[in-house]
């Protein structure tokens, strides 16, 4: 048996837990050997259904990530737990975790001192610990080896992918130009520049700069506010359903993605699977997830930002033929692909514990029959 910690259906879904639940349902195709455990409080519920998911454990959290399900592996026998989110049991060493990147690191403003605490004193406990480490990229792999002085030897890139609802639609027939953007509203995701580069472009009246992500953490944010003020293109959708989502990058002119730091960053990929033209920041794991297939700009430089939309506005043939690359680019990505990378390491690890298994039996079987004769 192999356990799957399902914490991550008990929470909002964003990055993070889209990777856990894609993995999750495509590991319940391929293997007949994994079961899903959670605690109590599903939010995810069809997901849930999918992987008949077992509740257990009277706490929430971490306190059921640290205590409940622990104590459930050890009734067990303590089997291959697999943690496919940013936190696990600290203290179970049979186990595969997942981190996804140290953003809280090299962006703390992002990120309350509370949760900077709690993942820089839990995660060298944990990496201390385990016996394989998944994250989403070569530069994610290079940070969390380089800061907590990790082996790359134990690190294994799983990336993410995009959902097959993520298609291209019809040719509007009214086509109101926007340019799209998709994030959260943290500090390193880098919107206040991109609103200023916005704001530098002329010529283009009725152009609108649509925002999908959590309005209030957005407006609560005074500087953010203020530059949205200043001009009723500016947008702010709040959070939308996928559907919603998708039908946004279908329309869109281009997807804006200005984040000055990733792990791997699905957004991009969504809107190329959407036949959506992307231009992205030069920065972090951003070039190596969209290689040749996107325009790319300083996020630093606000005046390379805007002429960066001015150029993806006004040349239609660059437009065509980012839609074509970023289509291919997509193309490379598959969570079918991704959960039989995290299957053949869920081997590699059983492997050597049934050859020992085999081996004692042998032995025993050989000092039998020794006794026999």
């Amino acid at each position: 048996m192999i356990v799957i910690n399902a914490r991550f259906l008990t929470q909002e879904l964003r990055g993070v837990q889209r990777f856990a639940e894609q993995i999750c349902l495509a590991l319940k195709q391929l293997r007949d050997d994994v079961v899903f455990v959670a605690p109590h409080g599903i939010q995810m519920h069809e997901s849930a259904k999918a992987l008949d998911v077992q509740c257990i454990g009277s706490h929430s959290g971490h306190l059921w990530e640290q205590l409940d399900l622990p104590l459930y592996l050890r009734r067990q026998g303590n089997p291959l737990l697999i943690s496919l989110c940013s936190t696990a049991p600290l203290l179970y060493g049979n186990q595969i975790a997942t981190h996804h990147d140290v953003t809280y690191v090299r962006h703390p403003e992002s990120y309350t001192r509370t949760f900077r605490l709690l993942y820089r004193t839990m995660t060298p406990i944990m990496l201390s610990r385990i016996k394989s480490l998944l994250t989403v990229s070569a530069f994610s792999k290079g940070e969390i080896s380089q800061f907590y002085k990790f082996p790359e030897k134990k690190i294994f890139v799983v990336p993410n992918a995009v959902s097959g609802a993520f298609q291209p639609g019809p040719p509007l027939k009214e086509q109101q130009d926007y340019l799209l953007a998709v994030s959260s509203p943290s500090a390193h995701k880098n919107f206040s520049r991109m609103i200023q580069a916005f704001l530098l472009l002329r010529g283009h009246d009725d152009l609108q700069l649509r925002i999908v992500g959590g309005a209030s953490g957005i407006f609560s944010d005074d500087n953010l506010q203020r530059l949205a003020s200043r001009d009723p293109r500016i947008r702010f959708l709040g959070r939308l359903s996928d559907d919603e989502l998708i039908s946004q990058y279908q329309g869109a002119t281009a997807f804006v993605f200005p984040s000055l730091y990733e792990g791997f960053g699905i957004p991009p990929l969504e809107a190329q699977a959407c036949g959506c033209p992307v231009l992205a920041a030069n920065a972090a794991s951003i070039p190596e997830v969209l290689q040749a297939s996107a325009l790319y700009f300083d996020p630093l430089d606000i005046e390379h930002m805007a002429a960066a939309m001015e150029r993806i506005l006004t040349d239609m043939p660059l437009r065509q033929s980012l839609r074509r690359r970023g289509l291919n680019n997509v193309a490379r990505f598959s969570w079918e692909e991704s959960a039989r990378q995290v299957s053949q390491r869920i081997d590699a690890l059983l492997s050597p514990a049934r050859d020992r298994r085999s081996s004692q039996g042998s032995d025993a079987l050989g000092r039998e029959s020794s006794s026999k004769l």
